[in-house]
């Protein structure tokens, strides 16, 4: 219970007191009803037409758009609906296609330019990844992905956040990730600081192809060493430690920080691999391009179910279908994303904070102000440990650096947190070589 207070305190927020907390408002029968309508269009490869009103990827992708515009309806035009687009080929498109990926965005109040994104494809795929033509449900991958960024917005879009909230329906990823890649292109070119995107793929089933069942857990999968290191920080990671300490690491730690505080929800099994072994998503993209990024997936995984053709073979039943999904399972993924969006869109930017601890008995760790701080937070761990401590060694810091006498900073990695006007902490920022939450590759062009 007092580890349970202490999650609590961390976390608490105004908004979790009311009765409309967005949270609360997520429907199990909401997400049936996505998926239902992703699996009419019979198949939603990127090769599949694109003219057909009622099949294929176009028809799908016109409909999210259509979908978020109704929620943008409701909420008195509170979303901006832009579909990104560009012809690709590659070696899963043979020929050039056109390629749309479906954005709402929900401006903030204070301070628009900082974004956390929600996302989830939109495309399907058989065993045969060329073949355009064949019924392809895709219900599960990823129309449960899908399904929690439609609902997140549906949920979300009748709330004001100081931050930028965006929800996001890629195409191309079954192709090689050309949905994400244009979204993550995207949000470079607009300027976006993004505080973290949360990407959803395979989420709603909770039994296994091995008969395991799982429905209390839930994987969230974060890079190690980040993927725009460049060869200085890459030196200076080597020689000072922060392997484990990229922001998307951090933010799988906030994940799960966050699901400790909901006992009756998900409990968050955090992978700490960029992704399935020999496999990939959209959080892959974002990473690439500097911004902190995680892959939310089922504890089990069913392999029957996905990129299978519909078939029956020795009694066993094969392909991604909504009856074999669950529903409730799928309901409490797309709270846990409600939950850690709502947040992240009410906090400040973690801090970018820097250690000089070198042959001295003290540590000193500076930063720069964040813009909507009122306060911020210190925190302490031992380099073998694998998450942050309850709570901070110093809280409500106001200045802009903080001094830890008698402390050796050999022996500990330190980060630092913001704190919003509602008394809700950021995620941590490691004080490591690339520990910060922004693109590195501007530091120095040599990779």
């Amino acid at each position: 219970m007092k580890k349970l207070a202490v999650a609590l305190a961390f976390l608490a927020t105004p908004l979790a007191a009311q009765s409309t907390d967005p949270a609360s408002q997520v429907s199990a029968d909401s997400l049936h009803n996505y998926v239902a309508k992703l699996v009419s269009f019979g198949t939603r490869s990127t090769l599949s037409t694109q003219t057909d009103p009622k099949r294929g990827i176009g028809a799908a992708v016109d409909w999210g758009a259509d979908e978020f515009r109704a929620m943008s309806k409701k909420c008195g035009g509170c979303l901006t609906v832009v579909l990104p687009e560009k012809m690709v080929q590659g070696p899963r498109i043979p020929k050039p296609v056109r390629l749309r990926d479906v954005v709402a965005i929900q401006k903030g109040t204070e301070r628009p330019n900082d974004v956390v994104i929600i996302q989830g494809h939109i495309d399907s795929r058989v065993s045969d990844v060329m073949n355009a033509t064949s019924d392809a449900p895709g219900a599960n991958d990823d129309g449960s992905g899908s399904a929690v960024a439609l609902e997140a917005a549906r949920v979300m879009s009748q709330h004001k956040y100081p931050v930028t909230v965006v929800y996001a329906l890629l195409s191309g990823e079954e192709q090689g990730l050309y949905g994400g890649k244009l979204l993550a292109e995207y949000a470079k070119q607009q300027g976006w600081n993004v505080k973290a995107v949360l990407n959803n793929d395979i989420v709603g089933n909770s039994c296994g192809s091995d008969g395991v069942c799982d429905d209390a857990h839930v994987r969230v999968f974060s890079e190690g060493p980040r993927d725009d290191l460049t060869d200085k920080l890459r030196a200076a990671q080597r020689r000072d430690g922060g392997e484990n300490d990229s922001p998307s690491r951090n933010l799988s730690r906030y994940i799960a920080r966050i699901a400790e505080a909901h006992p009756d929800g998900l409990k968050v099994r955090q992978i700490w691999r960029a992704d399935r072994m020999g496999r990939g998503g959209d959080q892959l993209p974002f990473e690439a391009l500097g911004y902190p990024a995680v892959r939310f997936t089922v504890a089990v995984e069913n392999y029957n179910h996905q990129h299978q053709d519909l078939r029956t073979e020795n009694g066993v039943e094969y392909g991604d279908t909504i009856d074999k999904m669950d529903f409730a399972y799928l309901a409490k993924v797309a709270k846990l994303n409600v939950e850690t969006a709502e947040r992240l869109a009410s906090t400040p930017m973690p801090p970018a904070p820097v250690v000089e601890a070198a042959v001295s008995t003290d540590t000193l760790i500076t930063w720069k102000a964040v813009p909507g701080a009122t306060g911020y937070s210190i925190w302490q761990r031992r380099t073998d440990a694998p998450n942050w401590p309850d709570k901070p060694v110093i809280a409500n810091v106001v200045a802009t650096s903080a001094k830890l006498a008698h402390v050796r900073g050999d022996d500990w990695f330190f980060g630092v947190s913001s704190t919003g006007r509602n008394g809700v902490h950021s995620p941590i920022a490691s004080a490591v070589p690339g520990g910060e939450f922004a693109p590195l590759a501007s530091e120095d062009d040599s990779k």
